[in-house]
């Protein structure tokens, strides 16, 4: 797969973005199946019920439609999670609305939640339902819905049979007022109904962890009123962090003003505070996961000093391709080799204090 990619990388880093990433998909969907060695067991982790084989995922967004979640297991991901997927297909905003910040080693894209839609998706994750692997479904809301809580319900009964956990994305940046949904308010109200739903459901296809992922952007006070919430509802974890609508100053890619949420390496620092200063608000009451600008073994080690049990990558893979995935598993290993840990967890939060005081 390496290799490929070493070779396909010229004729995809010359297309329009989002269909270079159409054709990556294209290729997965159609090349024999991979089997990628067995990980080493010091990398498992047990989070929310659930094990691991390693602690690294493909985030959301790559895989929108659920069309190659195996495949993304075989090329040594430890989980994988589809989506966003919304109740009705839309097609999301105009193009173009995915660009490369190549000298930045970042990305931006206002997507807008295309999505086929739950029948759609689930009918091509029937098909897998009883193979192997931890693969999370992404839910969100239709931009035109009336009632957003009651999209992220339907998410959630549409697909309690298929998924191993449910991520509850409100930390978009490109549907209009969907972050409005991270207000205290508003988020009581959306993870009561959606973990009633849950419950449910747990008798006929059992638990299902529920997730929350959310912005980078919010500021202390908002922070602290959407973990209140959070732990008294007593959510199963959360992911930190989404997107960012911010823009750093030493950006210098042609592409650094459009509008859209921001990924990759200049989302590094603020994800990686933000996702500290939740670890010291939850008091471990439930586990993390750290996305956002991942892109080698030492970023990876930095989340989970910060307080991430798990990593989820994503654009680092459009500059350095798949071999990340086995270069940051291998990192880990000489760590853990170096300390004499048997588990990655003697990592976990260990520079949390200096990470959210913003001296990393």
């Amino acid at each position: 797969m390496s290799l490929l990619f070493t070779l396909a990388r010229p004729v995809l880093m010359g297309l329009d973005p989002e269909l270079a990433h159409g054709a990556t998909i294209k290729a997965l969907r159609f090349l024999p199946p991979l089997q990628a060695a067995p990980d080493d067991p010091r990398l498992g982790v047990e989070a929310f019920g659930l094990h691991f084989a390693n602690p690294i995922g493909m985030a959301a967004g790559f895989d929108k439609h659920g069309e190659v979640p195996d495949q993304l297991l075989q090329m040594g991901f430890g989980f994988t999670e589809v989506g966003t997927i919304t109740p009705r297909p839309q097609p999301g905003n105009p193009k173009p609305r995915l660009f490369r910040l190549p000298e930045d080693q970042g990305v931006i894209n206002r997507f807008g939640f295309n999505s086929q839609g739950h029948q759609a998706v689930h009918a091509r994750l029937s098909a897998r339902a009883h193979k192997a692997g931890v693969v999370g479904i992404n839910v969100g809301a239709n931009k035109d819905a009336s009632d957003r809580t009651a999209d992220y319900v339907a998410g959630v009964r549409a697909f309690a049979d298929l998924a191993t956990y449910f991520t509850i994305n409100i930390s978009s940046p490109n549907t209009p007022g969907l972050r409005d949904l991270q207000h205290a308010a508003a988020l009581d109200d959306l993870l009561a109904r959606v973990l009633d739903a849950r419950d449910e459901l747990s008798l006929q296809f059992g638990r299902k962890p529920v997730l929350l992922k959310i912005a980078p952007d919010l500021s202390p006070e908002d922070l602290d009123d959407l973990v209140t919430v959070v732990r008294q509802r007593k959510i199963d974890g959360m992911i930190i962090s989404n997107t960012t609508i911010s823009r750093p100053a030493h950006l210098r890619s042609a592409h650094r003003d459009e509008m859209g949420g921001l990924s990759g390496r200049p989302l590094f620092q603020l994800s990686t505070q933000t996702l500290a200063q939740v670890y010291q608000r939850i008091d471990r009451q439930f586990p993390l996961i750290g996305a956002g600008g991942i892109e080698d073994g030492a970023s990876a080690r930095a989340k989970m000093e910060a307080g991430a049990s798990l990593l989820q990558i994503y654009s680092a893979l459009v500059f350095l391709g798949p071999q990340l995935v086995q270069d940051i598993k291998q990192d880990l290993i000489q760590t853990l080799n170096k300390t004499g840990a048997t588990s990655l967890t003697t990592l976990i939060g260990t520079k949390s204090d200096d990470w959210a005081a913003g001296r990393m």
